[in-house]
């Protein structure tokens, strides 16, 4: 027995055998032009920023998505001779949101190695030398 039930917005259809062998008579609905979320791609047509593109994977949403868009924003309808000079202020605020969730907002080990201070790394690096002139004297 086939039946159909909605969780949110999916809809579930479960099929038997015998559903599967029968030609399918189900109709396609033409998509609409000008739905604004139908997937247009990161521009809609009018030209504003469409926000559930997947392309943006997610960051318009969450804990520093007001930041984002403000951001982002800016940069698309900028209007300086060098693109999104006048954004800074907003990339800045963006960033710094993202550095309170590292879960969420990891960043690259090649960052991480640039945004540490010198000292943290000499630091670092003095235990694991004293370490090996131990190792080798114990020999």
């Amino acid at each position: 027995m086939s039946y159909c039930r909605q969780e949110g917005k999916d809809r579930i259809i479960f099929v038997t055998k015998e559903d599967h062998e029968t030609p399918s008579s189900a109709e396609l609905v033409a998509d609409d032009p000008n739905d604004p979320y139908e997937e247009h791609g990161l521009i809609l047509p009018n030209g504003d920023i469409n926000w559930n593109c997947p392309c943006l994977g997610g960051m318009a949403s969450g804990p520093c998505g007001e930041q984002f868009k403000s951001a982002f924003s800016c940069f698309h309808y900028s209007k300086e001779e060098i693109k999104g000079s006048d954004c800074i202020d907003q990339f800045r605020a963006m960033q710094e949101c993202m550095q309170k969730y590292p879960d969420l907002y990891p960043q690259d080990e090649e960052e991480e190695e640039e945004a540490k201070p010198v000292e943290q790394v000499e630091e670092t690096a003095a235990p694991k030398a004293s370490a090996a002139k131990e190792q080798g004297s114990s020999s």
